[in-house]
């Protein structure tokens, strides 16, 4: 399902769907179906790479979220528990690869390094795995501690999950790791578009977790950067898409609980 909405929701998504419109054009040039058709899918790609679309909707699904702050600490054995958001692999010429954190990941990670000062006791895990059609590439676990280490958190600190798939599983997952450390207390660092389906299942695990919501990567991008089409609109929108299709499709599961 969530390979399906990334490419529906992707550039690639966009050329194969207007190309096979395309040719039904072509094919039925008298058709007013495929002619509306073909406009259809240009006016709904065109909607969604505008960032301020799917940024508004995110209004909704973070409400009640605020920026996390020193005040939100809990007491005794805490862990800030950081989700993996992808990354991309880059390949050079001696066939060596290098795996870097992708803007979402990267943007939660910022986060997690400033949750990290203001918790300087804390420990840090750092979770993300790959699918199994990926297993090549370098894991989000990874390349988020990379970065964090960069940002002056200690590798001493930080713990990394290189086994899950997705959100489910990193719950299931973290929840061992605590468990084995007796560790009370999770502050949880993700999107704020991703927060509201996480705490839920942290929660069916049994964490009742304090959110740290990471900004959109480009919160604070000029109103024609919002306003006109780009790649990351799409790649909003499709996050946005994931999380709407992804509640429910996880409260089925028996793997979200609400309040």
């Amino acid at each position: 399902m969530g390979r399906l909405l990334s490419f529906l929701f992707s550039i690639n998504g966009c050329l194969t769907s207007t190309l096979v419109v395309a040719v039904w054009v072509f094919a039925r040039p008298q058709s007013s179906a495929a002619r509306r058709g073909l406009l259809a899918i240009v006016i709904w790609f065109g909607v969604a790479s505008v960032y301020a679309v799917p940024a508004i909707v995110t209004r909704g699904l973070a409400a009640g979220f605020h920026e996390f702050t020193g005040a939100d600490a809990p007491a005794g054995q805490t862990a800030i528990v950081l989700l993996g958001g992808g990354g991309i692999t880059v390949s050079g010429f001696e066939h060596q690869r290098v795996g870097v954190s992708n803007d979402s990941s990267a943007a939660r990670t910022l986060e997690a390094a400033r949750v990290a000062r203001l918790l300087p006791d804390a420990l840090v895990i750092s979770s993300g795995g790959n699918l199994p059609s990926d297993r090549d590439k370098a894991p989000s676990g990874t390349m988020m501690r990379d970065l964090l280490v960069s940002l002056g958190v200690s590798p001493a600190r930080i713990l990394v999950e290189n086994d899950s798939r997705d959100t489910h599983d990193e719950a299931v997952i973290v929840q061992e790791m605590l468990r084995a450390r007796r560790i009370e207390h999770v502050v949880l660092v993700t999107s704020d578009v991703h927060m509201r389906r996480s705490l839920g299942v942290f929660r069916a695990q049994g964490m009742h977790a304090i959110p740290a919501i990471a900004p959109n990567p480009y919160f604070d991008g000029s109103w024609t950067e919002w306003l006109e089409p780009s790649r990351a609109g799409l790649d909003f929108t499709n996050g946005v898409v994931h999380e709407l299709v992804g509640i429910p499709y996880y409260w089925w599961r028996g793997w979200y609980r609400s309040e």
